[in-house]
């Protein structure tokens, strides 16, 4: 071989086995658990009753980093930005990584950018309405949005960011239904929380947490439905939307995931995935998640996990085309 070649072969060398190193030493430092929210929504509640657990099973700390807006985008790109070294675990879902990229023409990343390494929990959806709306159900709602609509006041409905799937589901309700209805983006659940609790934004199609139970029995807003085919345990004092007569198919759940840049070293990715497989069977994360309303996921094999995430992305990229989304 020419000195060239054989440089160059060396200097490959070199960089495998540095992979394979740093591999084996992996994490030689905390790690951050990244959430695309601000503190107080229901991601941020997950992330907190997972990373404890996670933290002993994958032997180092790991902290939870709160970075919200562009509906989670930019806690994504900076996971991009970052080295592929598994040292930023994204806690992230089908709204971030599948539908922001349609919805806002200034993100530029894709969904293949990043791999899945586990499930960990599927959201309910809850029909959220403010306190004083003159409703006690979704029909009644619909009646109501139709009369506003009609003399010049559309509802207006609360979401995580343009392009996020609560936007989705709003427009999608406002199709579906042919009323009119304005919506009105906020960085997080948390925001959207606060303006709905005060009576600024009139619902909030969103991911259900315990919070929500609470706020309810203050008298703080008012639980339409859950987005459910049927009337689940955990849930059980509020209908499932298919007791409704006008919307019985209207029914919806999101998952959340936690993810690594796409070019992290397998061995890396190995150890992530086994850390989260065996926090997911802890019975304190179990519970903590039942709590919140979420349905733990059954864990998965990087194989199966890879194609549930290649699924969900062509599921997901229907739901936006249906409606037609257009970057923002």
């Amino acid at each position: 071989m020419s000195k060239t070649l054989r440089r160059w072969v060396a200097l490959l060398g070199a960089v495998c086995l540095a992979g394979a190193v740093n591999a084996q030493t992996y994490p030689s430092k905390p790690v951050t658990l990244l959430v695309p929210y601000p503190a107080g929504g229901v991601s941020d509640v997950i992330a907190r009753i997972v990373n404890n657990t996670l933290s002993k099973n994958i032997g180092q700390t790991v902290i939870v980093d709160n970075l919200g807006g562009a509906s989670g985008s930019i806690a994504a790109q900076k996971v991009l930005n970052a080295p592929a070294d598994g040292q930023i675990i994204f806690q992230g879902s089908p709204n971030e990584l599948i539908l922001a990229p349609l919805a806002i023409s200034a993100v530029k990343f894709k969904s293949e950018d990043f791999r899945l390494v586990q499930m960990i929990a599927t959201a309910q959806i809850g029909f959220l309405a403010r306190k004083d709306l003159p409703v006690h159900n979704v029909d009644e709602f619909l009646e109501y949005a139709r009369k506003e609509a009609a003399q010049g006041r559309p509802i207006t409905y609360a979401s995580v960011g343009p392009g996020s799937f609560y936007h989705l589901l709003g427009e999608h309700l406002s199709k579906i239904t042919n009323i009119p209805m304005t919506h009105v983006p906020y960085k997080g659940a948390a925001p959207a929380n606060q303006d709905l609790i005060g009576g600024q934004v009139d619902i909030f199609l969103a991911p259900f947490g315990k919070a929500y139970d609470e706020l309810q029995k203050q008298g703080k807003l008012k639980v339409l439905a859950m987005l459910n085919s049927e009337r689940l345990e955990s849930v059980k004092d509020y209908p499932a939307i298919s007791e409704s007569k006008s919307l019985k198919n209207f029914t919806f759940t999101i998952w959340t995931g936690y993810f690594v840049k796409k070019e992290t070293p397998e061995p890396i990715v190995q150890v992530i995935h086994k850390a989260i497989t065996d926090s997911l069977t802890d019975p304190a994360v179990r519970a903590g998640l039942e709590a919140n309303s979420q349905l733990v996921a059954k864990p998965l094999s990087l194989q199966a996990v890879g194609k549930a995430y290649t699924d969900g992305t062509a599921q997901f990229r229907a739901i936006a085309k249906s409606i037609n989304l257009q970057p923002q």
